[in-house]
């Protein structure tokens, strides 16, 4: 009678372990297929692609930044110039950006440059903002 209720006990263990197991390959060979992570010093082409649509993203915040001190001191062109580059400049970044992160084959450290397509998007939007309210301050006040 013990070892009939053993016997079931590790019948029932060895059939949990199997069904485990067949249920858990597929997720195994989903982790075991995805690309290794590039070290974070490596510059591939989508993190350079990444890096460049940031720092037009950067430039057309600053651009538009300056633009809008400038049309609150109502000098010269109050700003006119620095909000149309601002207003360029933003898009660029923003569009650049977006593809980097659409066309990236995995996820954030995988050097696809996701991140950095994140933060020149946010960062375009920025400036692209900016740019805007300086041209519309710039008008209000000419």
């Amino acid at each position: 009678m013990i070892k009939l209720v053993l016997r079931s006990g590790i019948d029932k263990l060895a059939t949990a372990v199997i069904v485990g197991y067949g249920l858990a390959q597929p997720a195994l060979a989903q982790v075991l297929s995805q690309p290794a992570a590039v070290p974070v010093y490596t510059m591939t082409p989508e993190r350079i692609a990444a890096s460049t649509a940031a720092v037009i993203g950067l430039i057309g915040a600053v651009i538009g930044g300056l633009a809008l001190v400038r049309s609150a001191r109502r000098i010269g062109n109050r700003g006119r110039g620095g909000a149309s580059v601002a207003l360029v400049l933003g898009p660029i970044g923003l569009v650049l950006g977006g593809l980097v992160v659409a066309t990236a084959d995995g996820g954030v450290g995988t050097g696809n440059g996701v991140a950095g397509g994140g933060v020149a998007m946010v960062v375009a939007l920025i400036g692209m903002a900016l740019g805007g309210l300086a041209l519309a301050r710039s008008r209000r006040a000419g």
